[in-house]
């Protein structure tokens, strides 16, 4: 097969990786890529908003299968697009993608479907939000309801923290995705990431991960697109895996399938496992990341097996198997992110990139005067397997450390919780 994967992240690298090591694939193109992708696949300079390129691009180079890695260019409508030419693509379409592209969207559907979710509102206008913070209180959760790269949500500790959210969201700091605003009550528990494959009328489930968003060591600090991530998550047993699948993943696909936009691609579920069960806290419409990179370690099978049947409409015929082991992902970052940062710093990873059991995924770098530099804010994803978390993450800070890379920092305690 020949492949044409879209994306330049962490995320990407992990896909492309896999995708590399299938006996199906012949020809593995990239666009944008990376530093880490080109070493696995071709690298093209498409640009992923142009869709008219793109298409041609497949038309060119006999393209069997798109992957379409970010949300961006899928709320954008690119598989319909794509589908219109009858190139085969593995992501939803424009409609179906909604799911993440607004929050509003999602919380309307869990409740007309009764899919557990925290109590929410929609507002359009600042006042009137504001009104809703004073009636509720706080602790409180405000949403930009568009995309908003993983930064459009303020967990309020205090009114003044939730009435300032909302000045940031309608003064926008989002752009559009800060048009409207959905505000949740603050709900208590553990956060999980779960995954399912959906070809619009079958679903099979992945496996579960744990995000850490914070900066911080402990948790603390600024929210950002994630700091690491470990799979499977402790507290998601088979027993939980089947009440999601039930209780959410299946309501979900079905309200999409009811309102005429099948959904086909991965679904990523963001839970919170509260006192009264799991609960949804948004949905994503593509793989996570870093959640993508400890996912795509720990799977048997064929990647493009799975992706074919997605998009085949055959889900039904596959299955998906995991290593029993545990894989953590440790992301190592610009200094000053998720604020600004200085770019193309140089990079040496020779010591590190022969460590027993470790990828390491590239997200923001590039070659520049046959050097490696980093481009971006999330740089690097050193990802390790072991017989438990414990070995896992030791593996893994045993490559961070052995990254030559001054302009680098990571947090020191990703899988932490669960150790404890």
């Amino acid at each position: 097969m020949n492949v044409l994967l879209l994306g330049s992240g962490g995320r990407e690298h992990a896909l492309a990786w896999a995708i590399s090591n299938s006996a199906q694939i012949q020809t593995l193109y990239a666009a944008p890529g990376n530093a880490g992708i080109a070493e696995c696949a071709t690298i093209t300079a498409l640009d992923m908003a142009d869709h008219g390129a793109v298409i041609a691009f497949c038309k060119q180079n006999a393209i069997d299968l798109v992957v379409v890695g970010p949300e961006a260019p899928l709320v954008a409508g690119i598989v319909d697009d794509l589908n219109a030419e009858d190139i085969r693509a593995f992501g939803p379409t424009k409609l179906a993608a909604q799911l993440e592209g607004s929050k509003g969207f999602t919380k309307d559907i869990c409740a007309n479907y009764n899919i557990p979710t925290a109590a929410y509102g929609r507002f359009k206008d600042p006042e009137a939000a504001k009104q809703h913070i004073h009636e509720q209180g706080a602790p409180i959760v405000v949403k930009a309801d568009g995309l908003a790269a993983g930064k459009g949500v303020i967990m309020a500790m205090t009114l003044d923290e939730a009435l300032d959210a909302v000045d940031t969201c309608f003064g926008g700091s989002f752009g559009e995705a800060g048009h409207e605003v959905v505000i949740e009550e603050f709900m208590e528990g553990d956060e999980a990431s779960f995954f399912a494959l959906c070809d619009g009328e079958n679903v099979l489930a992945l496996a579960s991960a744990q995000d850490h968003k914070r900066v911080g060591d402990g948790d603390v600090g600024l929210n950002t697109g994630g700091m690491g991530a470990y799979s499977p998550a402790p507290m998601m047993s088979e027993a939980m895996n089947e009440e999601v699948m039930r209780k959410i993943i299946e309501p979900t696909v079905r309200a999409m399938r009811d309102m005429g936009h099948p959904y086909k691609g991965v679904l990523f579920a963001g839970l919170m496992i509260t006192k009264d069960g799991p609960k949804l806290i948004e949905h994503n419409c593509r793989f996570g990341d870093p959640e993508c990179q400890v996912l795509m370690m720990r799977l048997k099978d064929d990647i493009l097996t799975l992706l074919n049947a997605t998009v085949d409409g055959i889900l039904d015929k596959v299955s998906a198997r995991w290593f029993d082991e545990t894989a953590i992902s440790v992301v190592i970052a610009s200094k000053g992110y998720p604020g600004s940062y200085e770019k193309n710093t140089p990079i040496n990873l020779e010591n590190a990139q022969s460590a027993q059991s470790v990828e390491i995924f590239h997200a923001g770098t590039a070659i520049k005067d046959g050097k490696l530099v980093a481009t971006g804010g999330r740089v690097l994803n050193v990802t390790a397997m072991g017989a438990n978390l414990k070995e896992a993450q030791q593996r893994a800070y045993e490559a961070v450390d052995k990254v030559d890379w001054p302009n680098g920092f990571c947090r020191r305690d990703i899988g932490w919780r669960a150790i404890d």
